[in-house]
């Protein structure tokens, strides 16, 4: 058995190491086209802010673990082109230009995503910089050293840790997006008016729900960032508006979402036979609506590799789908999402309650205890749990998790509040918070119904 992995960080690193295990008898190959595997880009925020001081440590393999399992790793080779009728993949020594045509039987996409990169006047000015892999961050950290004024286009999770490391190094910051508030995908408007609150008084320069519309240069360098309100003056402007599925290579060859997104089955198999694909490349069951939804985040990643090499040589576990569950630690805040956001079923045209549960977290007789801030959003028919966010300075980032368990089997929020969670005076009440937020959306769910049936028999 010959099989091919093309791209190697996150699933396909996963992928590789446990088809390498589990059958020692097939030709592996991994074609890469960098120098490096298995980055993880979540910590460049902290390399960035000298939380983590060697980039070295967010590599969780290196190509030599993959040869010492037998891999044959061809670092710095890019693939060019595949064809799935014969089998066959051309590829680019980078080293040395030289030129060749692979075979396989079974084939593993794991191509990842690249940064979107808006078509505007000056992208292409020195200090213009994406965040995603290795030598962004290096790059980074070597051109903030003498920059004062920092602006972070885009306000998801990568930006505003970029805001809290560059805040941290004492550099005037500007965030920036076209969104009416800050990580607006993950987090309703109760929650990240507590963020924005937090950054502004620590000085950050929040310019929101505005596009950026050029970037202005002198002696070739960014100067400043206009946008669709204003102009920033700029020394240094890091992109991060978003990712794109980076699948070029199966264009027209495979199901794919109108974005680009290669659509896999429940076994990461493509609509092609034999051509396997998981990770940021891909669309996944996203639970909450049981549809195919582009979600790249490293744990899914991880666990769609790991699924491709059980799944590749006969169909053997199903993958489970996910709820998109994240948590960011910013500043002072702890905060964790998961499933859909009131705003996000909106626009999916769901009818949907929410209740929001703002309590402390212990006892008020413990020495210290703060103030957490949980959201439920459930159908507005039966209560079924859909989403959930949690804030607090106290670490409750692991109820997102509890939560995303909720949702994946597919639990009311009646049910939710008579889960069996543990007391103990450290670290909860008796009801727990997500027992009363449960207990208080079942009681709101059934007070509207009552008050509906009265309406209908007027």
């Amino acid at each position: 058995m010959k099989i091919i992995v093309i791209g190697c960080t996150h699933a396909g690193t996963a992928a590789t190491i446990q088809m390498a295990k589990r059958y020692p008898d097939a030709e592996i190959t991994v074609y890469e086209r960098n120098d490096n595997i298995s980055f993880l880009s979540c910590g460049i925020a902290l390399h960035v802010g000298g939380v983590v001081r060697n980039a070295e440590e967010l590599f969780y393999a290196h190509p030599d673990t993959l040869a010492e399992l037998g891999v044959n790793t061809k670092m710095r080779h890019d693939v060019l082109a595949v064809d799935t009728v014969y089998k066959t993949v051309t590829v680019r020594n980078l080293e040395t230009e030289e030129m060749l045509v692979d075979t396989y039987d079974k084939l593993v996409v794991t191509t990842g995503s690249w940064p979107i990169i808006p078509k505007m006047e000056g992208i292409g000015l020195d200090r213009v910089l994406l965040c995603k892999n290795y030598a962004h961050a290096q790059t980074i950290i070597e051109k903030a050293k003498d920059a004062k004024r920092i602006t972070v286009v885009g306000a998801g999770y990568i930006g505003v840790e970029l805001v809290e490391a560059f805040h941290q190094l004492g550099k005037h910051v500007t965030l920036i997006d076209n969104t009416p508030r800050v990580m607006f995908k993950y987090l309703d408007q109760a929650f990240t008016d507590v963020v924005e609150a937090d950054m502004q008084e620590r000085g950050v320069q929040l310019a929101l729900g505005q596009a950026v519309t050029a970037l202005e240069g002198e002696e070739g360098k960014v100067a400043r960032v206009v946008t669709t309100a204003g102009a920033y003056e700029s020394d240094l402007v890091i992109l991060c508006i978003g990712f794109r599925p980076n699948t070029g290579l199966l264009q027209g060859q495979v199901m794919m979402l109108p974005n680009g997104a290669i659509v896999v089955d429940e076994y990461m198999r493509t609509s092609c036979p034999d051509v396997y694909a998981a990770g940021d490349s891909c669309a996944i069951r996203y639970n909450p609506t049981g549809k195919a939804a582009y979600i790249p985040l490293a744990t899914n990643a991880v666990r769609m590799g790991t699924l491709v090499a059980m799944n590749i040589m006969e169909p053997r576990v199903k993958y489970m789908g996910t709820q998109g569950t994240s948590g960011i630690r910013l500043f002072d805040l702890n905060i964790a999402s998961t499933g859909m956001t009131e705003q996000a079923a909106i626009d999916a045209g769901l009818r949907v309650r929410t209740t929001t549960v703002s309590d402390n977290y212990r006892p008020e007789f413990m020495p210290t205890y703060e103030r957490a801030l949980v959201k439920l959003v459930y159908e507005a028919e039966g209560g079924r749990l859909l989403g959930a966010q949690v804030l607090s300075k106290a670490d409750l980032t692991q109820s997102a998790n509890t939560l995303s368990v909720c949702i994946q089997n597919r639990m009311t929020v009646e049910e939710l509040g008579f889960v069996d969670f543990f007391f103990q005076p450290h670290y909860n009440k008796p009801w727990n918070l997500l027992n009363q937020a449960g207990l208080q959306a079942a009681a709101e769910l059934e007070a509207a119904k009552a008050q509906a049936g009265e309406k209908a028999g007027a």
